[in-house]
C-alpha cells in the first residue's frame, strides 16, 4: 500500500488503496446522482455549501444537511427557478443567523478544544506538505 493511501482519512480509499483524496469533481457527481435520481436540475452548489456551513456554525451541524434537503423540496414545490432558490436560501439563511441557541450550549466555533498555544514558538525552518 503506498504511503498517501495509508494516511488517507477512513472512507476515502478507493480500490486496491488508492487514495480518493482530491480525484472527485463535484460537477461529475451532481450530474451522475441526477442521472441516477432521474431528475433535471440545476444546482448552484456554492448557494447550497454557503447555506449549510451557516447552519451548522449557527444551529447545528446535523440541520445543515436537512437544510439542503428542505431548501430542495421548497424548491421543487414551488417549481422555483435559479432566482426563487436564491430567495428561499436567504430566507433560510436569515432564520439561521438569528437562531438562538439554547442557554449553556457552546457556541461550536467558540469550543475550547485544549488547542496549545504555540504563538511564541518559532515556526521559520518548519517545512509543510502541500
Amino acid at each position: 500500500m503506498s504511503t498517501r493511501a495509508a494516511t488517507c482519512p477512513r472512507g476515502l480509499e478507493g480500490p486496491r488503496g488508492v487514495s480518493m483524496m482530491g480525484l472527485v469533481n463535484l460537477h461529475d457527481w451532481i450530474d451522475e446522482l441526477c442521472d441516477v435520481l432521474d431528475i433535471e436540475a440545476e444546482v448552484d452548489e456554492g448557494l447550497v455549501l454557503d447555506l449549510t456551513k451557516v447552519v451548522a456554525d449557527n444551529v447545528a451541524r446535523p440541520a445543515a444537511p436537512i437544510t439542503a434537503y428542505l431548501l430542495g423540496f421548497a424548491a421543487g414545490l414551488e417549481d422555483a427557478n435559479p432566482e426563487g432558490v436564491e430567495r428561499l436560501a436567504a430566507r433560510a439563511q436569515a432564520l439561521a443567523e438569528g437562531w438562538d441557541r439554547p442557554p449553556g450550549l457552546p457556541d461550536p466555533v467558540d469550543v475550547d478544544d485544549d488547542v496549545p498555544d504555540d504563538s511564541t514558538v518559532d515556526h521559520t525552518d518548519d517545512e509543510f506538505d502541500d
